[in-house]
Parts: structure tokens; sequence; C-alpha cells
């Protein structure tokens, strides 16, 4: 039995997923869209889209603020939720990037052992497998 591929989505790959943006890179595309991968989309996606929404900084994601839940089910992406574990590992890590989405997002592609779906090469500098 083959080891099963995990991708974790960060926040822009996401969007651009669902906006079916060219933006989004070609490798990233394919991969999400294999039926053999397990697709996560992390809580902290959730929180930062819904929040830039909200605050008018991101108003060209709408549809899919408005309706989060239903597009990542439709998808058949599965819902990554924030544990103890992946907050203690970000807070902890000995690196200088500040942004709280990025380092939640690099702890837990670390701890799930998933591959990191990111055009941010900023991520390739602390042990994450990154996929773009």
């Amino acid at each position: 039995m083959g080891r099963i591929v995990k991708l974790l989505l960060d926040t822009h790959a996401l969007a651009w997923w669902f906006e079916d943006s060219a933006k989004l890179g070609e490798q990233a595309r394919k991969a999400i869209a294999l039926s053999d991968v397990v697709v996560l989309v992390s809580v902290v996606s959730a929180y930062e889209m819904l929040s830039k929404y909200r605050l008018g900084q991101w108003p060209e994601i709408a549809p899919l603020a408005e309706h989060f839940a239903n597009y990542v089910s439709d998808e058949g992406f599965d819902i990554l939720p924030l544990s103890l574990q992946h907050a203690e590992l970000a807070a902890s890590m000995p690196i200088s990037h500040r942004d709280p989405f990025d380092r939640l997002l690099i702890a837990q592609a670390q701890i799930e052992q998933a591959l990191l779906v990111s055009n941010e090469t900023l991520f390739d500098q602390f042990a994450v497998r990154r996929l773009w």
C-alpha cells in the first residue's frame, strides 16, 4: 500500500484554486486535482481569509468568504483544525518570520507531514516540503 500524500493549501493557493486563477502554479493545480491525494485546508487560512474579507482587504473573494464551508466541502477538501501541538511549534520556531498565519501553516505542514502548496519561496527555509 502506498503512502498517503497530503497537501496543505496556503491561503492564496486556496483562493486561487477557487478563482481558477492562472496565478496558481501548474504543478500545484495538477496535484490538487488528483483523486488519490488528501487536500487539507487549515482553519488558519479560513480565519485569515474571512478576517481580511471582513476588513475590506480582500473583496474579490466575496463568494468564497460568504460560503467558505460549502466551497471546501463541495470540493472534497478536509478541514485541518489547529491543535495545541501546532500552536506550540509555531510559537517556538527559532525563525524571524513574524506572519502568524505563515508560522502556523509551516508548523501544521511539518506536524501533519504534508506538502505545503504555496508560491512563498520563503517557506523553503523552514523545513517544509513545498509544492508549486
